[in-house]
């Protein structure tokens, strides 16, 4: 209520127009400030004893005999069970130690662990009807929030803030001239109208500015300074260097001094500087030795050398030679007698190293003494730079970090933009591109709304595709972004390719479809049919028919076997065409018919021999029947592994000819290692052939090795695998589509 009628009247104050004094103005301004204390802190004692505040954890009614907790920072109060449990939560731990207030985010170091009053005198504090609840019904005692107030809190225990402090203390103004009666909660500086007149900072003149805050400025007067040699001056703020002054000069002008030295002789070699300047360095009480310093002035003086009376008096020489170190910081030494002068240039030369140290040179040490000399080598870089891309490459190179500065240039994640960082280790970062435009499906039913990431693809929608179709037949996929639809797999009749026979349940999108059987059109020669498997387009592909041609030789009747050749006549050509001789309807010895007929025949006979595999000295009557050598299980096997077998032969026949016709006699073969039934057939296949096989090392190594001698083994006169070809060369494959054919829009 007194919050209240301050509040009100100040307002009265403010609209009758009447304005006081600056300390009437400061105290209706200052209890506006404790009526917003005033009513805070009344918003939580009525909440709290009408039982309307609820706690920030538990989202629940804060009971008036509830145990509760009140932060010191933000001023809320919670269930002390709730913040108990909140600063054992792993979501109010802060980033080092303590937990942070669910409302402010104050740091806290230590738990809650007892129910205390708001001014914290009582624990477990008992509920009154009379007083503010949760509190101890006492003074409140706390020190205010102000600076420099030590005046305690004087209301009774409450929750939130203190008021600010009523009590009136006396304040000096800023330059501390003149002294005030104010009230003690009022932070802003006093402020009289009389000069500062405080000591600047170069201690003779005084600060004219009217009272202010701080440190006076700097005294802002020029005036002239001189060095400590004095031949510089110089025009500076006054004040500047003060402390520097020695009486003569403030500064040093970092040139030779030049002073008179006590000798009255020499002057001083010294930079500029302060104070007096040190005794001759060639004063008899300063020097004990010979120039080079190896022998003492006393046992020169022995020997009859002339004492020296003042400094302009030569030194005596030892006669030694110098030795001392020459300035081209070397380990050269002066080779000169000793002598009072410095020591000439070097004439020797030295090793100097390159930048990174990896090549050296021999230089004059006069060049060294003049200047630092450090050269470049050629040689470059090979370490890899801090992108682990890229080498440095440099010449000479000193560096330690190998930076790398080239442009990353690599797509980011969107497929549109490059990185365009300094090239960097591991993956770029994504594109940090963004189209405020709405992204929409091809249907335009779903849309994804900005921000969208550059690189986002059309949103998924699950409506069915109404782009325009080159079939009629029904659309199973959805709204896609991609240009072409997919194919259609609607299963239709279509005619194969050669219209032999109409096919069930092809997809559309197959345009050309073989039946597998044989073409058997009639070629344009008139003579031949195609013997192509069902295909598209033109049988005579290649321009003209190749077929051997059927028309009966004039003088044998067997086919002419020639290239078609239409409308021509046959050409005439050796006849290639076997037969077999019977004499009174039974086989005869091929032996017999050398021995009956000329040597034409003869020839012929051989050449028949060599085709049948027959033995000329055998016997006719005893002859054996020429059954297959290949096995039933080898000829299983090799249709379960017809590749492999098919390898493996290859292998073998090779072997075999290049034992046969090269120049040594046997050829070996090792085949890796394999499983038992793959090296059984590789057993099997080398006894036909007549090739040696032995089996080498324990499994799971275990090979084959082949050998084949010349004489001994011979490649059999049909293979294998023509055999298995031949056996199931007799069914047309299964439909083939040839062409897959996606239609544009």
């Amino acid at each position: 209520k007194a919050s209240k009628k301050k509040l009100t009247g100040f307002s009265y104050f403010t609209v009758c127009g009447l304005v006081g004094t600056a300390d009437t103005q400061m105290y209706f301004m200052q209890a506006l400030k404790n009526a917003c204390v005033c009513v805070c802190s009344g918003c939580l004692i009525e909440q709290l004893t009408e039982e309307k505040y609820e706690c920030m954890v538990c989202c629940d009614v804060i009971r008036v005999m509830a145990p509760v907790w009140s932060c010191q920072s933000c001023f809320h109060v919670f269930h002390l069970n709730c913040i108990k449990k909140w600063a054992r939560s792993p979501a109010s731990q802060a980033d080092g130690e303590g937990w942070r207030c669910p409302a402010c985010q104050n740091v806290a170091f230590k738990a809650p662990t007892s129910y205390t009053c708001f001014c914290g005198k009582v624990t477990n504090p008992e509920y009154q009807r009379s007083e503010i609840p949760h509190s101890c019904g006492d003074m409140c005692g706390k020190k205010r929030t102000g600076r420099d107030c030590n005046h305690p809190c004087n209301i009774l225990c409450h929750p939130g803030p203190c008021p600010q402090c009523p009590a009136f203390v006396t304040k000096s103004c800023i330059c501390g001239r003149t002294s005030k009666q104010v009230r003690c909660s009022q932070t802003e500086s006093l402020r009289c109208e009389q000069v500062c007149g405080a000591l600047l900072n170069c201690a003779e003149h005084c600060c004219s500015q009217i009272c202010h805050q701080g440190q006076c400025q700097p005294c802002q007067l020029r005036v002239q300074q001189v060095c400590f040699c004095g031949v510089v001056h110089r025009e500076v703020p006054c004040g500047t260097d003060r402390n520097s002054f020695d009486g003569t000069g403030y500064f040093s002008c970092n040139k030779q001094c030049g002073k008179m030295l006590e000798c009255q002789a020499h002057r001083c070699l010294q930079t500029c500087h302060p104070g007096q300047c040190q005794p001759c360095p060639l004063s008899p009480k300063l020097v004990h030795s010979c120039p080079c310093g190896q022998t003492a002035l006393a046992k020169l003086l022995e020997l009859g050398y002339p004492e020296r009376r003042g400094c302009t008096d030569a030194i005596p020489s030892c006669g030694k030679i110098c030795s001392k170190p020459l300035p081209c910081d070397t380990v050269h030494l002066c080779d000169k007698l000793c002598h009072e002068d410095s020591c000439g240039p070097c004439s020797l030369t030295s090793t100097i190293k390159c930048r990174c140290g990896s090549k050296t040179k021999r230089v004059p040490c006069v060049v060294i003494q003049r200047e630092e000399l450090m050269f470049t080598c050629e040689k470059r870089c090979s370490k890899k730079r801090s992108c682990g891309r890229h080498k440095c490459g440099e010449l000479c190179c000193v560096d330690i970090e190998h930076k790398c500065t080239f442009i990353c240039g690599y797509k980011l994640n969107c497929g549109q933009h490059r990185c365009q960082e300094i090239c960097h280790r591991g993956n770029c970062q994504p594109c940090w591109q963004t189209s405020f435009d709405e992204l929409a499906c091809y249907c335009g039913e779903t849309v994804m709304y900005p921000p969208v990431p550059c690189g986002t693809k059309p949103p998924e929608c699950k409506n069915p595709c109404t782009r325009q179709h080159n079939c009629d037949h029904p659309v199973f996929h959805s709204c896609h972004s991609d240009e072409r639809c997919p194919p259609c797999t609607y299963l239709t009749k279509k005619w194969c390719m050669g219209n032999h026979e109409q096919r069930s349940n092809i997809p559309c999108h197959l345009q050309d479809i073989s039946c597998g059987l044989l073409c058997n059109k009639p070629l344009p020669c008139g003579f031949h049919r195609c013997k192509r498997i069902c295909h598209r387009g033109e049988c005579d592909a290649e321009g003209e028919c190749k077929q051997p041609c059927l028309h009966p030789r004039p003088e044998c009747g067997h086919p002419c076997k020639a290239p078609c050749h239409p409308g021509t006549t046959c050409p005439h050509t050796t006849c290639t065409a076997k037969i077999i001789i019977l004499v009174g309807s039974s086989c005869v010895s091929i032996w017999s018919v050398f021995q009956k007929h000329s040597w034409f025949l003869v020839f012929c006979c051989r050449r028949l021999a060599e085709a049948l595999q027959v033995d000329l000295s055998a016997d006719p009557f005893n002859t054996k029947s020429s059954s297959c050598k290949y096995s039933d299980s080898l000829k299983e096997d090799a249709r379960k592994e017809f590749k492999f077998v098919s390898e493996v032969e290859e292998e073998i026949r090779n072997l075999v000819e290049l034992a046969n016709k090269g120049k040594q006699p046997k050829r070996s073969h090792c085949f890796p290692p394999m499983k038992r039934e793959q090296r059984r057939i590789i057993h099997e296949l080398a006894e036909v052939y007549g090739v040696e096989s032995v089996s080498y090392d324990s499994e799971p190594k275990r090979n084959v090795v082949i050998t084949a001698i010349r004489g001994k083994s011979m490649c059999p006169n049909s293979t294998l695998i023509a055999l298995i070809e031949r056996e199931t060369a007799a069914r047309a494959p299964p439909p083939i589509a040839h062409i897959k054919q996606y239609n544009s829009k």
